[in-house]
């Protein structure tokens, strides 16, 4: 079967909205594979970020690092990466090592079968024979779902069948970034601190001068600087911020056609009820106040001038994109609280975040980055149905340490 007729096969299917998708890549209310941000919920996105929190904290001692490295230690899982990739590459692996899952990878297609004319469908179907777990970051648009699609329909026919695991897909969607991201902001947005005590408390602190802080996501505001429009990690947060109360997002990019906010993203978040604004200038005001200065969180991206045509390099060359990078004269003014996120990587000769500002409290991007083992580990331990047994050890390790002699 060629790829052409693959993708034929599942046209009708990829048509539909991401609402009408979304029950066919889960069981009930779990996740059977993951291709969109859109099949998160906010009561699954909560339940995923307090377990990473409890993966994090138990992979801090012997014990408990000993306890999840038993949970898929009879699992084995295929990292299929035909398109560059560094952090989700890492962090994934890391992910299934934390649960004991064993792993191989697929990363040159030149020295894969596809390099002999095998297509991409039947190199999935092989994985499937061998591994427990696909996790898939493809050039190819839309391969991600239509390898789920494949893979119900081995389940409905009493076949081998695995989840799929969108690892960024092309263009469209990068949803374990948004889960990522997601967790470190609300891990930001806790306003915890080491020294917190019974007498005091960062948050009570920050209160002093915002009186109307409040933890959590709901009600903030949060920016999204740079390539907006080809920002798959752009496209897959907004989605996810919008399943929360009270959000303005601004987008703040060049106006021009390939870099500014596309109007299909603009559309679902004004009908999820976002407050939805548009700069270009990270200098702009609006409300008559500083944009910089109004941020609770700006998530800075680069310029992803490998997407760029002939046409387009010729176009954009001349833009003036100093108003869309991040200075330490610019940091100073942002709220004491301020998380600044990038997904990585920057573009060193763009200069979008210069290192200038890395050492700075409110730069959480290596952080973020981390993040992502956490998060990712969450999400494997949901779709093979093993967080029960965290919570439960996780219950367990807290009124032990609790009970414990000082």
């Amino acid at each position: 079967m060629s790829d052409e007729m693959s993708f034929a096969d599942y046209e009708s299917r990829l048509d539909r909205s991401i609402k009408v998708k979304a029950p066919d890549f889960s069981t009930g209310e779990r996740l059977r594979h993951l291709i969109f941000s859109g099949q998160f919920t906010r009561p699954m996105l909560d339940k995923l970020c307090r377990l990473a929190d409890k993966i994090r904290l138990l992979a801090k001692s012997n014990e408990g690092h000993r306890f999840l490295n038993t949970l898929l230690s009879h699992k084995r899982a295929m990292l299929y990466f035909t398109q560059p990739s560094t952090r989700t590459f890492m962090s994934f692996a890391a992910a299934c090592q934390i649960l004991g899952m064993t792993c191989n990878e697929v990363r040159d297609l030149s020295v894969s079968s596809e390099a002999k004319g095998e297509s991409p469908f039947d190199s999935m179907r092989m994985f499937s024979s061998y591994f427990d777990l696909v996790i898939m970051r493809s050039h190819i648009p839309k391969f991600a779902e239509c390898c789920g699609y494949m893979m119900n329909h081995l389940a409905s026919t009493q076949q081998r069948s695995v989840p799929i695991l969108n690892a960024g897909a092309g263009s469209d969607e990068h949803p374990t970034q948004a889960l990522l991201d997601i967790y470190t902001i609300q891990r930001a947005f806790s306003f915890t601190d080491p020294k917190d005590s019974r007498q005091w408390t960062r948050y009570d602190e920050l209160r002093e001068s915002f009186p109307g802080l409040r933890k959590g996501i709901v009600g903030k505001t949060i920016g999204f600087c740079g390539d907006i429009r080809r920002g798959r990690t752009v496209r897959s947060l907004a989605q996810l911020l919008a399943l929360h109360d009270q959000i303005r997002l601004v987008f703040v990019s060049p106006a021009h056609p390939t870099l500014a906010l596309p109007r299909d993203l603009k559309d679902k978040l004004i009908d999820a009820k976002v407050d939805v604004r548009e700069c270009h200038s990270l200098l702009d005001t609006f409300d008559g106040k500083p944009l910089i200065e109004q941020l609770d969180a700006l998530y800075m991206t680069r310029i992803q001038r490998e997407h760029n045509s002939a046409e387009e390099e010729a176009e954009l060359k001349d833009l003036d994109y100093s108003q869309f990078k991040l200075t330490k004269s610019l940091v100073a003014r942002m709220k004491p609280y301020a998380a600044i996120l990038h997904p990585f990587p920057r573009d060193k000769e763009f200069g979008e975040i210069p290192p200038a500002i890395d050492e700075d409290p409110r730069a959480h991007y290596f952080r973020q980055a981390r993040n992502g083992m956490w998060a990712r580990a969450a999400l494997v331990a949901h779709i093979f149905d093993v967080d029960g047994e965290i919570n439960d050890y996780h219950e367990q390790y807290n009124s032990e340490r609790q009970i414990a002699p000082q």
